[in-house]
């Protein structure tokens, strides 16, 4: 299966609720590479590269996210691979 990389855009009560820690957590245990960030417009945004169906998974798991989130959409936009990240982090 193919590398792929995806951004996210998750939007709801998705800030103060463990979902970037929960994200990289998941990520993680995924085998993923990004980064999570809190966006100011109250959403979290995500960019994740990996294995497709392990992406697929990530961005499955988004649209419900940690048991405390509420989240109302995401946005998933598939994007070509570039491994420029050599672990998933959470960005401030």
């Amino acid at each position: 299966m193919a590398n792929k990389r995806v951004h996210v855009i998750v939007r709801g009560r998705v800030q103060g609720v463990y979902f970037r820690a929960a994200t990289q957590r998941e990520a993680r245990r995924l085998g993923l590479t990004g980064w999570v960030k809190n966006r100011a417009d109250g959403g979290v945004e995500m960019l994740a590269e990996g294995e497709e169906d392990s992406i697929k998974e990530l961005t499955s798991w988004a649209n419900h996210g940690p048991s405390a989130a509420r989240v109302d959409s995401v946005d998933v936009r598939w994007r070509g691979y570039t491994g420029e990240y050599p672990e998933f982090s959470i960005v401030e």
